[in-house]
């Protein structure tokens, strides 16, 4: 147990945890983890009863998913050769073994006798959800197939992580292979200052351009891309930079689209050999949604009562740009369409999103968050020392988190900025699941990333420099967002670990998250936060009605992006077979006509770097649709707030002691419920959305 990656210290030695322990202790946990399950199979079925075998089932995994979680965390913030040398040696090892627990004839029959013992009838509250759930889930993956097909089942489920290891390497790999540096300024009208100087400072720290005679670096990283494709008055500056990010998952040595047909392939080998005639019914058979008709029968519905607003918002920008450029209205390319849709924005709202950056430092935006929640939700959050943890990388910070009695809920790790070993996109994990246990309530420990606006150091000259991070109003959100998936985890009261925090339901774990957003619109709470980082001033009255004028601004096309993916994902999913030879992206262009917006050349579609569907054997898979799920529920449940009091404690007490304190705990239509009183009214994310 000397192995760093072994400790179960709260806080966890992170300067050494180094690539070389990867193995050693992975093999250890998996041999810790198979003693566990070897005891249990040896037990008497006779003697078979809930403690001893699903509460001994629950804890046999503890080490080995902290330990693999820690794995898995640093190949996603401190990616190198030797640490993904590592995680791929021991990840079909794994898979292996949790792909095999299902599949363990005697552990099953042990728990089908465990479930048949007469106390379990008695079984109540959290032990008898996680008695159906474990029942549900072995019967789900495997547990009644004969032999050779569990066998079969088993190198599925190992090919798979290898395959969607492999996929998100490949969108990493390419992501951070490409670069552009430009060195004639004049590429560079319209680009505010904020982005011209980050991406000469990028070009200095990569050896580019001098003081004396600057050249500008661009990545496909977000910080960097967004800027481009929504400002430069270069046509072909944005090209360049929407082409390479277009070709992201397509090219060698970085190529994905023969990893996506044998994915489809697998994973409908799989949903056959478990008796379900697509992978969207064997996902969804468990979640909201039930099967992948009724998630696309959902899709569609939205699909149908915002296609005529889509339309007209299409022909309203290509008349805008006509009649700009004095052109006839026409189709725009595909790197137009930022551009032109955020100046026919500020034509239309007299609003640039711009504007806001210089009232959301990275610092306040956090502070706020917390004084949010402190007030709806009555917790304490504060920062510990700089230098008096171990983190990751020196921008990491560890936060605490206590209730109004001074009882620890948790811990959390933050890292908010772009690196190259990082990779892209923003998330919430748990590292430690702690809980009511054996009389006392263990805190929890998380983590949230992304990658946002990096501050501007303080070397150098010209505009912007010495700047902190100052972030655009959606990164804000963003923030929030992952915040909530963290109350989710920090809040849980539930003694199962397996059904605690966000171990819920794909399409219901969106909405403590969703939720959390609203409050970025709400005037009470941005005065909270939302202050100039020179004068410390407030958003002015007339820059906010502007914003607030403008945010459903092309909400029709926003909500059809999502649509789009949801749509894609759910056709690949229920018609594997049409996908799996030949070139998807016609196939796709052709289903999607009417998702997307009408460009000349059409964009292609996004299955080659779709991370959140090809990253992982399940992930988002059949699920992607559990967003726009979730925003209904987050609009409905909003709808509370709004009529109590947006910093309501007692209905933000409530949402604790009903939604996220529960984690899976009951079934997450019976939370809503419990919350409002009724289920979930979809009209009210038409109306937020400008759309009803």
């Amino acid at each position: 147990m000397d192995n760093p990656f072994l400790d179960r210290s709260f806080l966890i030695r992170w300067s050494q945890l180094t690539a070389g322990q990867v193995v050693p202790a992975v093999e250890q946990a998996l041999t810790d983890a198979e003693a566990a399950l070897a005891r249990l199979t040896r037990l008497d079925p006779v003697a078979a009863d809930f403690p001893n075998t699903f509460l001994a089932l629950e804890e046999a995994g503890d080490l080995l998913n902290e330990t693999w979680g820690k794995v898995t965390h640093l190949t996603s913030v401190a990616d190198s050769p030797e640490l993904r040398a590592a995680h791929n040696a021991v990840l079909p090892k794994v898979s292996a073994f949790f792909a095999r627990i299902p599949l363990n004839a005697a552990l099953w029959l042990r728990l089908k006798a465990a479930a048949a013992h007469p106390l379990s009838a008695a079984l109540t509250g959290e032990h008898r959800r996680l008695l159906d759930e474990t029942m549900a889930e072995f019967r789900q993956q495997g547990a009644d197939l004969p032999p050779e097909k569990k066998q079969r089942l088993e190198a599925l489920q190992a090919e798979l992580a290898q395959l969607t290891q492999k996929y998100a390497e490949n969108v990493l790999d390419a992501t951070n292979a490409w670069e552009l540096v430009v060195r004639d300024v004049a590429r560079l009208r319209g680009l505010p200052a904020h982005a011209r100087e980050a991406a000469r400072q990028n070009a200095l720290q990569k050896g580019q351009g001098t003081e004396a005679a600057p050249a500008w670096r661009f990545t496909l990283h977000g910080p960097s891309q967004e800027p481009v494709m929504l400002y430069a008055e270069d046509a072909d500056l944005r090209r360049e930079v929407w082409q390479a990010a277009a070709a992201v998952g397509v090219q060698a040595p970085h190529e994905n689209r023969e990893l996506v047909q044998r994915i489809l392939s697998l994973r409908q080998e799989k949903a056959a050999l478990l008796g379900q005639a697509h992978f969207a019914d064997l996902v969804l058979a468990r979640r909201m949604a039930k099967s992948g008709a009724q998630a696309l029968a959902f899709i569609e519905d939205l699909h149908r009562r915002i296609t005529p607003a889509f339309a007209r918002e299409c022909r309203e920008l290509e008349q805008f740009k006509a009649e700009q450029t004095g052109s006839a209205p026409a189709p725009l390319a595909p790197w137009e369409v930022g551009f032109w849709a955020e100046r026919l924005r500020r034509s239309r709202h007299d609003f640039d999103e711009e504007q806001l950056r210089p009232y959301f430092p990275m610092e306040r935006v956090l502070a706020g968050m917390f004084e949010i929640t402190h007030r709806v939700f009555g917790i304490k959050v504060t920062e510990r020392p700089a230098g008096a943890v171990e983190v990751w990388h020196p921008e990491v910070k560890l936060y605490d988190v206590h209730d109004e009695a001074g009882r620890h809920l948790g811990s959390f790790y933050a890292d908010w900025f772009p690196r190259d070993s990082k990779r892209g996109g923003a998330w919430m994990n748990s590292l430690i699941t702690g809980g009511p246990r054996d009389g006392r309530r263990l805190p929890h420990l998380g983590l949230m990333c992304g990658n946002m606006t990096p501050p501007i150091p303080s070397t150098g000259s010209g505009p912007g420099v010495g700047r902190p991070a100052l972030l655009t109003h959606r990164e804000v959100e963003t923030v929030f967002h992952e915040f909530g998936h963290l109350l989710h985890h920090l809040f849980g009261e539930v003694g199962v670990k397996s059904l605690n925090g966000t171990n819920v339901a794909w399409d219901f774990v969106e909405l403590p998250s969703q939720i959390m957003e609203n409050w970025c619109w709400e005037r009470a709470s941005l005065d909270l936060f939302a202050r100039h980082h020179e004068t410390g001033e407030v958003i002015p009255d007339a820059l906010f009605q502007r914003m607030v004028g403008a945010k459903n601004f092309r909400s029709a096309a926003a909500t059809m992006r999502q649509l789009a993916f949801a749509r894609l994902d759910l056709e690949l999913h229920l018609r594997t077979s049409d996908y799996t030879e030949g070139d998807l992206s016609p196939k796709l262009q052709t289903l999607l006509h009417g998702y997307l917006v009408p460009t000349r050349p059409p964009a292609p579609t996004a299955e080659n770097r779709f991370t959140h569907i090809f990253a992982d054997p399940v992930g988002y898979a059949a699920g992607y649709y559990s967003y726009k799920w979730a925003e209904v529920l987050d609009a409905d449940a909003f709808t509370r707030f709004k009529r109590e009091g947006i910093f309501n404690r007692a209905v933000g007490a409530e949402f604790v002691a009903k939604v996220l304190s529960r984690g899976n705990a009951a079934d997450p239509m019976q939370l809503f419920v419990d919350f409002m009183g009724r289920p979930p009214d979809q009209a009210a994310l038409l109306l937020r959305a400008g759309l009803a």
